[in-house]
């Protein structure tokens, strides 16, 4: 079965545009077909500050991975790719999110889909409504690009050239 996965690809420490361009590569590799990528977003730090912008990508992708397994492998690629996990909201070479998995709705102790605070961050709303603008969010029942509209968040977000 093919599934469709939305992704946020997050980085502020090392050659950001390396970090986003390596991850793609490797979730291509091992998770499934990237069928949709975001341009690339300046964005400030979310939760704590006095941190490097963060550059911010969606990827939507095909996949016959089951949730889980996909948490699992991205934990890998950002292992691989130097993420130590310390404390929540730091700074990182590499974040990768899981903001939807088809319209399901998960909740375990790892796994919380669609993605808890997606609603309340421009930084995951701006390049998720660019690619994924009419999908609708299967709780809020409303579509990415409204929710973005609606956001409450005053962080600066631009797209880069």
């Amino acid at each position: 079965m093919v599934n469709i996965a939305y992704l946020l690809l997050g980085t502020n420490l090392g050659n950001r545009s390396l970090n986003l361009s390596q991850a793609t590569a490797m979730i291509t590799q091992t998770i499934g077909l990237v069928t949709a990528a975001s341009s690339i977003y300046e964005t400030e730090p979310w939760g704590v500050t006095g941190q490097p912008n963060y550059r911010n990508q969606v990827l939507a992708t095909e996949t016959a991975l089951e949730p889980m397994a996909m948490l699992a492998q991205i934990h890998e690629i950002e292992k691989s790719l130097g993420r130590k996990r310390r404390i929540r909201w730091e700074a990182r070479l590499i974040d990768i999110d899981i903001l939807y998995y088809n319209d399901w709705l998960i909740e375990s102790p790892t796994l919380v889909v669609p993605h808890a605070r997606l609603a309340e961050r421009r930084f995951v709303l701006a390049p998720l409504a660019e690619i994924a603008p009419d999908f609708v969010h299967p709780v809020l029942k409303k579509t990415n690009r409204d929710l973005l509209e609606e956001c409450p968040d005053l962080l600066a977000v631009s797209k880069m050239d």
